[in-house]
């Protein structure tokens, strides 16, 4: 998938660009600092990708001793179905936050220090993985939801 692409480049970015900032740092005693302003970017996208793909595959951090605890299969619908909807509220409050901070990043334009580059780039990697994750937070949300009504008066 393309998120899986991303976090592949993304990952052998950071690994090159800080491998070359230390190579010309520390054996040819050049100041490279336009690698530490690329490799800030990279890392920035490959966290926020990492994110989405966690999300994605519902492997984001939980805590499963509440539903190994859980026999009855409408019970742990019922629980699929809240945490489904805990975690869309957060992921909105998330939106909120991080629209607020890329508008103000626009506002009060700041830059990276050797490359001169825009702040505001780094920053919409944390807007595309909020609104990536709120995505994924609907998506389960409504299956958990389904599994809900399917399960009906189940006893599991």
């Amino acid at each position: 998938m393309a998120l899986d692409a991303v976090a592949i480049a993304a990952s052998l970015l950071v690994t090159g660009l800080l491998f070359v900032l230390v190579l010309t740092r520390y054996v040819f005693g050049w100041n490279f600092s336009e690698a530490h302003d690329l490799s800030l970017l990279a890392a920035m996208f490959l966290y926020m990708t990492g994110a989405l793909i966690a999300s994605r595959r519902l492997e984001h951090l939980t805590v499963d001793f509440l539903p190994s605890q859980i026999s009855r299969a409408r019970a742990k619908a019922i629980h699929r179905a809240v945490v489904a909807a805990i975690t869309a509220v957060i992921c909105a409050f998330f939106i909120y936050w991080a629209y607020r901070m890329f508008a103000w990043g626009l506002m009060r334009p700041q830059t990276t220090p050797a490359l001169r580059l825009p702040l505001w780039i780094p920053q919409a990697s944390i807007m595309l993985a909020a609104v990536g994750c709120f995505a994924y937070a609907l998506r389960d949300l409504i299956a958990g939801l389904e599994d809900v009504r399917r399960s009906g008066g189940q006893d599991g």
